[in-house]
This record gives structure tokens, sequence and C-alpha cells, in this order.
């Protein structure tokens, strides 16, 4: 039974600080791109002197981070359509060029929302089945398949505190077995051949607590780690 928010021994992250985490692990030069939702704030937390090369499925290469007050343009944004801005060096292309470069493998890696992942890597991001809502799959069937490697950032939890990394997903698959590293407001975990790895827990949690929020068994690497971001701040 998942812990009351009162009694919490520990302080999950915001998103904020799911994207800053999210950040530290892109490298220097990787092309990137960034999904709707949390990962399109990852293009104002990358470390200071690393060179990034964001994209953005609505037709923008060099995504750079969000504007300061007073410098908005509102013409340029990004797939979420969140206002944003251009790196020196940046261009906008056509929408179908953007998804050349998807669909050709162009990209190192893409940052994914997502409802569900299962312990095997299966991605359900495109639709909740709520008549409320209405599917948005977008390009995510393209970025899982085109990306060389998924990384998801989500909330580990659905609102109801139930798991959302399971043992099978219960919505239907973007894509089956895609999924390499989930940040989730409570850990980084990463999908391997031998399980679900616990990299990182945010501090005051133990792998009892998480265990109790995840589906699948979970395993803690050798080398984990607090997971401490810098305090929380807006992007």
């Amino acid at each position: 039974m998942p812990e009351s928010r009162q009694s919490l021994s520990y302080q999950p992250l915001t998103r904020e600080q799911m994207a800053w985490r999210a950040a530290q692990d892109l490298p220097e030069g990787a092309f990137v791109n960034l999904g709707i939702g949390i990962p399109t704030l990852t293009a104002s937390y990358v470390p200071a002197g690393r060179e990034v090369i964001f994209h953005s499925e609505n037709g923008v290469l060099g995504l750079g981070p969000k504007p300061e007050p007073g410098q908005e343009d509102p013409y340029l944004i990004d797939a979420g359509k969140n206002l944003t801005t251009l790196i020196t060096g940046g261009c906008y292309v056509h929408h179908a060029d953007a998804f050349l470069m998807i669909r050709g493998g162009h990209l190192d890696i893409s940052l994914l929302g997502a409802f569900e992942v299962s312990e095997a890597g299966d991605l359900a991001n495109w639709t909740t089945e709520d008549p409320a809502f209405p599917p948005g799959v977008g390009g995510a069937m393209d970025l899982a398949v085109g990306a060389r490697e998924i990384r998801v950032i989500m909330e580990h939890t659905s609102k109801k505190g139930e798991p959302r990394i399971l043992k099978h997903c219960t919505l239907p698959l973007t894509a089956a077995g895609c999924v390499k590293r989930v940040y989730t407001n409570l850990a980084v975990i990463d999908v391997t051949p031998q399980g679900l790895s616990v990299l990182e827990m945010v501090p005051g949690m133990t792998l009892e607590q998480l265990q109790a929020l995840t589906e699948p068994k979970l395993q803690l690497a050798n080398a984990w780690q607090a997971l401490a971001p810098p305090a929380a701040r807006a992007a």
C-alpha cells in the first residue's frame, strides 16, 4: 500500500528536476529529440559547455532553452506548442524533413513521455483509451523505432498511486522493447536483459518503498547512488 504524502520519508522530484536529471546523461555532440511533456524542459538543463543538438518533430533542429522573459518569439514553438529558442546555427525545416531525420536513423536519443513502460521496455504513450481524451500518436511510433535509443521521463505512479512501470503494459503499445532507461520522480531505472536495474533513488527512499510502487521485480545496481538534483526551480 503506497505511503500517504504526509508520511513520506522522501521528497519526489519536480518536473523540472526530472528534466535536469535526464539532461545530465546526454553525451557531447548527441542529436536528441524532445517529446511532448516533461522532455521539452530538458533543453534548459544541459550542463554548461556541453553541446547537445535538440530536434523537435514540428520542424526545428537546434532547439534552445526556454526563452528569458521579454525575449519570447511567438512564432517559435516546440512539439508541445511551448515557446522556445533557437541556438546559434539552428534552423527551421519542413515537417517532412524533421521526420526524415527520425526515419533515417539520424537521432542518437529520443526523450519521450509515457503512460506505461513494461519490464521488457515496451512503451505505451499514445492513448489512455479514455473517450474524454482523444488519442494523439504524433511522431511517437516513428521515434520509437527511428531513434538509436529511447529514454522515458514520467511520473512513477498514476494520479491514483498505481504503478506505471508494469510487468506488461495494459494500454495499446507504441512500440515493443524499445525503452532503455526510465527517469521518474523517484528513481532512474535501466531496462536490461536481466531485468530492471535501479541506478538512483531519491534521498530517503528504500528499495522496498520503490518496489511497492513498481509492479515488476527491481534489482539494485551495485554502484547505485542517491538521486540528488539541485533545488527545485522553474525551467
